[in-house]
């Protein structure tokens, strides 16, 4: 049975936008059925124009469907990512989460398998709070939260976090590390979909 996969993600200046470009490709590589949906912007024009990066990336992204409740019912599995926003996920994406009540009340969110990338300026900016967070609610939703944990070398050499690959931006706006944070969040995706499959497959 092939695994669906939904990856719902955030991102203001790219560096979201290129993870989960990279996690589908993996996904697809490991037979996964793949949504990328981006969450639906909130800022205001003068916010994005004030920030080149930005007003780049929402033209780049702009033929990316946006998220709706409907992608989270098709999925058997989800990847969330969101850049940090003083240690917490971004409002954007909160919102969407915040708008599932009905189907949370109906339990129609539960059993999915679920995992989750995460950026900052640097390397404490709040990555592994973002994930947490994520996983917090997820929690509510009764999915099963699948870490990338320790089991894959590139891990390591992301960075170390056992929560979700996370990257690290310069004062540039470029990733760091970025073959590294490649390597783990294509691990990262390859578990997840394993471990989704393994269980549809019974």
């Amino acid at each position: 049975m092939t695994t669906k996969l939904l990856i719902a993600y955030y991102s203001s200046t790219g560096t979201g936008t290129q993870m989960v470009k990279w996690a589908k490709e993996a996904a697809e590589a490991n037979g996964a059925e793949v949504r990328l949906r981006k969450v639906h912007e909130l800022a205001p024009d003068v916010a994005i124009d004030s920030n080149p990066a930005w007003r780049k990336n929402v033209e780049a992204s702009k033929d990316i469907p946006e998220v709706t409740s409907d992608d989270l019912l098709w999925a058997d599995a989800y990847i969330f990512s969101s850049p940090s926003r003083f240690g917490v996920m971004a409002s954007q994406l909160k919102q969407f989460f915040d708008l599932q009540g009905g189907l949370w009340a109906q339990g129609k969110l539960a059993n999915k398998f679920v995992t989750a990338f995460s950026s900052a300026q640097n390397p404490n900016g709040g990555q592994e709070q973002v994930i947490q967070g994520i996983y917090t609610v997820m929690q509510h939703w009764g999915a099963i939260i699948v870490p990338a944990g320790y089991v894959n070398p590139s891990t390591f050499a992301a960075g170390g976090n056992p929560y979700g690959t996370s990257a690290s931006i310069d004062g540039e706006g470029n990733m760091l590390k970025a073959d590294e944070v490649k390597a783990a969040i294509q691990d990262q995706t390859k578990r997840l979909v394993d471990v989704a499959s393994k269980y549809l497959s019974e």
